[in-house]
Parts: C-alpha cells; structure tokens; sequence
C-alpha cells in the first residue's frame, strides 16, 4: 500500500506567522510532500509564547500551493459555532479548488484550552456537542436543509450554498470507541496516542466493525525520525511528519520540509 506523506505543523513561535506557514508550505508542496496540517490551538503552556491562528494560515495555506491537501488537525468542534465554521470551510474549499480537509475533535482541557475563556470542560458534554454539531455542519455544507433545534445548537429552516466537497477527518484517542465510531461516519480517522504498528491492526479491526465508507482515510503521525514504512505495511494511507510543538527552529523545519517525503 502506499501512503500519502504529509506534515503535522504547530504554527507555534518562529512559526506563529502565517507568512512564515504560507512559505512552508510552498516549499513542502515543491519538495514533494502531500499535504500539510496545522494544529488549532488557543494556548499551549508556559513554554509556548506565540500562537498563529489556523484559519489564517489555511488561507495562507491555500494561496501558496497548488497541489496540496491541508486544514487544520485538529479544531474541537465543541467550542466552534458550527454555522460559522461551514462558513469557513466552504470558502477554504472553494479558495484552493477543493483541496481543503476538516479535522475534528473533542479537544482537551489539560492545558485549559476551555476552562480559561469559560468554555465547557466535561468531555461527556463536549462529544455530545460535537455529534450535534456535526449534524449540523454536514447539513450546511452539503446545501440540504437543515432544521435543528437540539440541545446545543439551533438552525431552522437554513440552507446554504453546496461547497466543493469537504472531507471530514475526526481525531480520536487508541482505545477511545466513541470517536472511532463517530470518525467511520465520515471520512478520515486521525488516531492518536499509537505505542508502535502493532495497534494499528487494531484500529482496523474495530474500524471494520462500523463499515467506513469505500476511499477512508486511517491517518497516523510520526517524530521526523520515525520510519513510516512500517506504518503504512500495516494500513495507515495517511503517515504526517510532526513539526512540533516545543524548541522549533526554524532551520531545521525547513530542512525537514525540504528533505522530502
């Protein structure tokens, strides 16, 4: 099988500039590499000081390449209005001729991403907010009619222009059977949390109990130093580089990106 390669960037200090991003990624897509992420972070401890915003560097992102897949790994759904975010894609869709791919996740509170600016912090409630919103996400993006009036969110009677298509990748943690489960409705599953190849015989596995959709996407990232090819022996079609998050110069970044896939 072989593998799609891409990176895994935080857009964190030398990178929080999406200049910095755009010009990245235009060396990634001529170095040969097939698509370039960018973590969706608000805050990420005392050893980060600067953060760039995804969406910008999306856009920066899209203007730069031409053959590239990219968008932004992970955005937790939870703290996002979902009409906003269709918004946001659709026209992320449309700016790069349909290479744009949503990822999307719980998120986590343990840098207190939510707890700080009052968002909610219950995982529970967060994945039920999440499914929610995806229903209504999915609806807006597709142009159907959308009339939701759930415990979260609201949107009656809407309907919105169809965008290019939008491949939704969700994220979850190994051994989590909730975002598994959600994820084979959909696209993609971005699993994390892997020890060694070995697990992914096991996401496969319970992958193949929810019957994902012909063409999903199992997506794993590695150190720069991991070897992917024992990755992809065992299924994985999507094998991200990591760029981050912590002491990123941006050299070596750029020495990574241009060394190729």
């Amino acid at each position: 099988m072989t593998a799609r390669r891409g990176l895994f960037v935080a857009p964190f200090d030398p990178l929080a500039d999406p200049r910095v991003i755009g010009d990245l990624a235009a060396a990634a897509e001529a170095a040969g590499w097939d698509g370039f992420f960018v973590w969706d972070h608000l805050q990420y401890g005392d050893r980060i000081t600067a953060i760039a915003d995804v969406w910008t560097c999306c856009a920066a992102v899209a203007m730069r390449t031409e053959r590239l897949l990219f968008g932004p790994m992970v955005t937790p759904l939870a703290r996002r209005r979902p009409q906003v975010l269709a918004r946001q894609a659709a026209s992320l869709a449309v700016l790069s001729g349909g290479r744009f791919v949503l990822g999307l996740g719980l998120g986590d509170d343990g840098l207190e991403e939510f707890s700080a600016f009052g968002d909610e912090t219950t995982p529970k409630v967060r994945g039920a907010m999440l499914d929610e919103g995806l229903q209504v996400l999915t609806s807006l993006l597709t142009g159907a009619s959308t009339d939701h009036d759930g415990a979260h969110y609201a949107a009656r009677d809407v309907r919105f222009r169809p965008a290019p298509p939008v491949p939704i990748w969700l994220a979850g943690r190994l051994g989590n059977r909730a975002p598994l489960r959600r994820a084979a409705g959909h696209d993609g599953f971005f699993v994390i949390g892997l020890e060694g190849p070995d697990d992914l015989d096991r996401v496969a596995a319970e992958l193949r109990e929810h019957a994902p959709a012909p063409g999903f996407d199992l997506v794993v990232d590695l150190r720069p130093e991991q070897e992917p090819d024992e990755w992809t022996d065992r299924g994985a079609s999507w094998v991200l580089t990591r760029i981050g998050p912590f002491d990123l110069d941006l050299d070596e970044v750029r020495r990574i990106i241009d060394a190729g896939p």
